[in-house]
């Protein structure tokens, strides 16, 4: 089995290390394509606007001056001899649940191999608190990570369909249990950004999470990471809202309404 890893948080990761490891008690055919430097929150964003640059680091292992979007559409198209079996995203420094899974670069990656119709999984780690001294329990993701995905490899997938794995911020001694979830969602306001001022008097901003305590409903993948469980969230990129379709069906359809002021 031929296995891609990528991420966002940059090659010279402690996540993409972590998932080296992973990927390796699978195959022995492991390349590697990652972000030469960290792509945290790009979702599927591509590099149009300027060329890309790829330094080799290694035997099968890259470094591209973009997005893992950008990563994964190279390898598959020019640096790899054939395209992999297997995409593996991450393991990402800190979870990736609710309405992170939208701007989130690792499940992008994961997205564009599914994209060529690869399947392909994001992986993440949860923090106590995202925080540069803050380690992350990778010796968690290490432990459980190869037993999911080969779990995940023996069954069918439909097409279109991508997993996202996240791993709480426990040891892993003391993760007890495994869950599929849904999808959650944080209230309104839990991202905003924080205005500063720099010497000259001018404001800038960064943006950042609130990070309120939440009681989170059961079976999404927030409510798993409350509560010490790995999660496993199988995702599409179809947006569409079905039930909306069939109320505006009722309003729209046919010739082209005229506007208000030609009634």
């Amino acid at each position: 089995m031929r296995i891609l890893l990528t991420n966002d948080d940059g090659i010279d990761a402690e996540g993409l290390a972590c998932l080296e490891n992973i990927a390796r008690t699978l195959s022995d055919d492991v390349w590697i394509v990652a972000p030469a430097v960290e792509q945290s929150g790009k979702g599927r964003g591509l590099t149009l606007s300027e060329p890309l640059r790829v330094n080799k680091l290694g035997d099968r292992r890259y470094a591209v001056t973009g997005t893992p979007t950008d990563c994964v559409i190279l390898a598959v198209n020019d640096l790899m001899p054939e395209k992999p079996d297997l995409v593996l995203s991450g393991v990402n420094r800190g979870h990736n649940v609710g309405e992170d899974v939208s701007y989130s670069g690792t499940v992008a990656g994961a997205l564009q191999g599914m994209a060529f119709g690869i399947r392909s999984i994001a992986l993440s780690q949860s923090l106590e608190r995202f925080h540069d001294d803050v380690v992350a329990h990778w010796e968690s993701a290490e432990a459980f990570g190869p037993g999911i995905i080969a779990r995940l490899l023996e069954q069918e997938w439909e097409d279109g369909v991508v997993m996202n794995v996240n791993f709480p911020k426990l040891p892993p001694e003391l993760i007890k249990e495994v869950e599929v979830t849904r999808q959650g969602f944080r209230d309104i306001g839990e991202l905003h950004a924080v205005r500063r001022q720099d010497m000259r008097g001018r404001d800038y901003y960064w943006m950042a999470f609130r990070g309120k305590p939440h009681e989170h409903p059961q079976g999404t993948d927030l409510r798993a990471m409350d509560e010490g469980r790995i999660s496993v969230t199988p995702l599409h990129i179809d947006l569409t809202h079905m039930r909306m379709i069939n109320d505006l069906k009722k309003v729209l359809g046919g010739a082209p309404p005229k506007g208000p002021q030609e009634k």
